[in-house]
């Protein structure tokens, strides 16, 4: 079943409508007809409305509100991905797959050893682009909300953005034994909220480590073998998930 966002203001008691760019992509692209059934979410409140399609025009669709499906799609935390600016066009995939494992907010963070600079005009087309693999990703996945891309952060700001969150974790190549990670993954509680921060290509460097020590984010290691950027936040958040999903 295909999946929608609309504003809150769109659902009507049991008139639900869409306007937008999903007005041509559901009559031109997947040729959807009357009565067929879909699924919309208004972004905030996680849950699932399910509709029938009553009418077309040239600027909207109107559906029909059949049910509410109460139970939604997010983890019962909330997960924030501090991700280290990494090469190329990495931090598509990242993004994507960071949705799609139930991440709630994504901040994309210069870090020392970062090799991709953005100036204030580039870092601004990227996050755009990037919002919009982040809704793209949310509507696949049928995520209740669209995970926000925030706007790129220096490190120390990263840290003080994160200062509110319960649980904070940095892995980190030096960290303590995989005992010490289970112990922190195990004691997830559900509602705390998981500040999650990965280095780029070539990791935080060492005063950023100890920044992060100073302000509460606990370095914790991912096994042995020393994994990519990319890879990284995946495996996290794949063990929150694992540890979270009710």
């Amino acid at each position: 079943m295909y999946q929608f966002f609309v504003d809150p203001g769109q659902i009507q008691g049991k008139r639900i409508v869409i306007k937008g760019k999903d007005v041509n992509h559901i009559k031109n692209v997947l040729r959807m007809k009357p009565g067929d059934e879909i699924s919309v979410s208004n972004g905030l409140d996680g849950k699932e409305y399910r509709c029938g399609i009553e009418t077309f025009s040239e600027e909207e669709i109107v559906c029909e509100l059949r049910f509410i499906k109460e139970e939604g799609m997010e983890l019962p935390s909330k997960v924030y991905l501090f991700q280290g600016l990494p090469k190329a066009d990495k931090m598509e995939l990242i993004i994507q797959k960071a949705v799609e494992l139930g991440v709630y907010e994504i901040i994309p963070v210069a870090a020392k050893r970062s090799v991709v600079k953005l100036d204030e005009k580039k870092a601004k087309s990227k996050i755009l682009r990037w919002q919009g693999i982040a809704e793209a990703a949310a509507k696949q996945s049928r995520r209740g909300i669209i995970p926000k891309v925030q706007n790129v952060m220096s490190f120390s700001d990263a840290v003080s953005y994160s200062s509110p969150v319960q649980v904070k974790v940095i892995p980190y190549e030096l960290a303590e034994g995989m005992e010490k990670t289970k112990k922190i993954m195990n004691g997830l509680k559900p509602g705390e909220d998981i500040a999650v921060f990965i280095g780029p290509e070539g990791g935080f460097a060492e005063e950023e480590i100890e920044k992060a020590v100073n302000a509460g984010i606990i370095p914790i290691t991912l096994g042995k073998r020393i994994l990519r950027t990319e890879t990284a936040g995946m495996s996290v958040l794949s063990i929150l998930m694992y540890h979270l999903e009710q």
